[in-house]
């Protein structure tokens, strides 16, 4: 694309994406949605928050650990 890594990224970008900061102020909303409803139904409802844990791999990992968190502590 452009030959600078940080732009191509940036222009690779899902528009649905809400960012870091919108992501982790929801995330427990996601997980919740997660475990009560099923990941399609999470991923429809918070969609830009999907989007986001998709391509930002810091805020994937933190929602696979609150997720794998949640659930090993809740009867469910």
């Amino acid at each position: 694309m452009t030959g600078f890594p940080s732009i191509d990224r940036f222009l690779l970008t899902d528009p649905r994406d809400v960012g870091c900061a919108e992501a982790m102020a929801v995330l427990h909303l996601y997980v919740e949605a997660v475990l009560d409803h099923g990941a399609g139904a999470a991923q429809r409802r918070y969609d830009g928050v999907a989007a986001h844990l998709a391509d930002c791999g810091p805020c994937g990992q933190d929602y696979q650990g609150l997720l794998e968190a949640v659930r090993s502590e809740s009867p469910r």
